[in-house]
């Protein structure tokens, strides 16, 4: 195997898609994101699975239950499962992060590049059990 090496930073900050699967290991994803100013994920709730956000980019906010979490470039989060969050771009340009699913969340090498796409396909794309490698 060869796991995943990259600049993380630069493959972020490049990024122009809504969501752009990097890699998917047995336990655990990485996906890079970009949220146009004015956009937000979407409130959500993942029984089964934490997340990590690392902010690259831009400014916004992330809610956790009823938490509200300035952040910007250099912030990270970690969302425990079962709890209710939310990430949106309160800034003027581009709001870019990475999210790290443990386990999985999404198919392998899947891109959706606006958020009206990721909500169509969303429940077609869930994770199958396919890895990248």
């Amino acid at each position: 195997m060869k796991g995943y090496v990259n600049d993380i930073e630069r493959v972020t900050q490049e990024n122009t898609d809504f969501r752009r699967v990097l890699y998917t290991g047995h336990n655990l994803q990485l996906v890079a994101m970009s949220i146009n100013p004015g956009e937000e994920i979407g409130e959500e709730v993942h029984d089964d699975r934490d997340q990590f956000f690392r902010f690259e980019e831009g400014s916004g906010q992330v809610d956790i239950d009823d938490n509200v979490y300035d952040v910007e470039d250099g912030s990270g989060v970690i969302v425990p499962s079962g709890a209710r969050h939310n990430v949106r771009n309160n800034g003027d340009r581009a709001l870019k992060l990475y999210t790290l699913y443990g386990p999985p969340e999404h198919k392998d090498g899947v891109i959706q590049s606006t958020k009206a796409e990721a909500e169509a396909r969303h429940h077609d794309e869930e994770w199958d059990g396919t890895t990248t490698e």
